[in-house]
């Protein structure tokens, strides 16, 4: 059995040195294989004229400020705050997940898909079981934005 590397750096006498006498070298296919290797990979460069993808824009704006700040709060209680924003992209979105800090916070989103121009609201729980000042953040990720957006709660618990 004959092998054919298609590789200008090795010799047929330094492939003998390994122990692969039967082997033919063809480094002017290498130089031909380089070219149409480059010439693809062009092809697949992103044009300069090729507007920046929907995910590395804002899709929401916030109509509530993104910090919500309880005061003093009594121990046991539960308190209550919504966070609402507005869809500015030009087609609908999918509010995926709302992720807490900690289990003595939890969120309640809209699962519909949110259509352009209409409003969501996100509305998040506090359990004050500890005493203490206390801040937490939430994060919320909208389906066709890479970044997620941060909100966060904070207040004194007696």
């Amino acid at each position: 059995m004959k092998l054919e590397f298609f590789a200008d750096f090795y010799t047929e006498k330094g492939l003998e040195t390994f122990g692969l006498p039967n082997v033919t070298i063809f480094p002017e296919k290498i130089t031909t294989m380089n070219w149409i290797l480059l010439l693809l990979s062009w092809t697949m460069l992103p044009s300069a004229s090729t507007p920046a993808p929907t995910a590395d824009r804002k899709i929401v704006q916030w109509l509530t400020e993104t910090s919500f700040n309880f005061g003093e709060v009594q121990s046991g209680a539960t308190v209550k705050c919504t966070f609402s924003f507005k869809n500015i992209s030009t087609e609908a979105i999918v509010l995926e997940t709302v992720r807490t800090t900690c289990g003595c916070t939890a969120a309640d989103w809209p699962e519909a898909p949110i259509e352009a121009g209409a409003t969501g609201d996100i509305r998040i729980e506090f359990d004050a079981d500890r005493g203490g000042s206390f801040r937490k953040k939430i994060t919320v990720f909208f389906d066709k934005q890479r970044k997620a957006e941060t909100l966060w709660i904070e207040g004194e618990v007696l």
